[in-house]
C-alpha cells in the first residue's frame, strides 16, 4: 500500500475503534485485485451502530484526511454499508450479514494487516 493509502485506512481504522466496531479487519488485497489496495471490515451491534459507524467514518476521514467517498452504498439497507475511497473500500455490516457474506473467507488470498499499529498511535496523529 502506498503511504496515502496507508494514512486513509489508518484513519479508518481509528474512526472505528473509537467508536465500537466490531472485530476489526484490514486487509491488504493489492496483489489480488485491481479494484482497490485494501479493505476494511468491522461490524456493529444494530441497524443502528451499522449506520452511525458509517456516518463517523466519512465525517471523520473528510475532517482528517480531506477526502470524501466517492459513494456509498447499502446506506438504507443498513445491514451492509459500503464506503468506496478508490484504494481503500470500507465494509461496515450488522453481524448477521457478515457472517452470511464472509468477505475475509472471499478475500482469503489477500494479507490481514495488523491494525494496532493504528489504533495505539491515535492520540499522535
Amino acid at each position: 500500500m502506498t503511504a496515502n493509502t496507508t494514512q486513509l485506512a489508518a484513519q479508518v481504522v481509528r474512526s472505528l475503534d473509537k467508536h465500537l466496531a466490531k472485530d476489526i479487519r484490514l486487509i491488504d488485497v493489492e496483489t489480488v485485485t485491481s479494484i482497490c489496495d485494501c479493505f476494511v471490515i468491522a461490524h456493529g451491534n444494530s441497524s443502528t451502530q451499522v449506520r452511525a459507524l458509517s456516518d463517523y467514518v466519512e465525517k471523520e476521514v473528510s475532517d482528517k484526511c480531506g477526502i470524501t467517498p466517492l459513494r456509498t452504498e447499502g446506506y438504507q439497507s443498513t445491514g451492509w454499508v459500503l464506503i468506496d475511497y478508490g484504494e481503500v473500500i470500507v465494509h461496515v455490516f450488522n453481524e448477521e450479514m457478515r457472517g452470511f457474506y464472509d468477505l475475509e473467507r472471499l478475500w482469503k488470498d489477500g494479507t490481514d494487516v495488523d491494525i494496532t499499529q493504528f489504533i495505539d498511535n491515535e492520540e499522535t496523529t
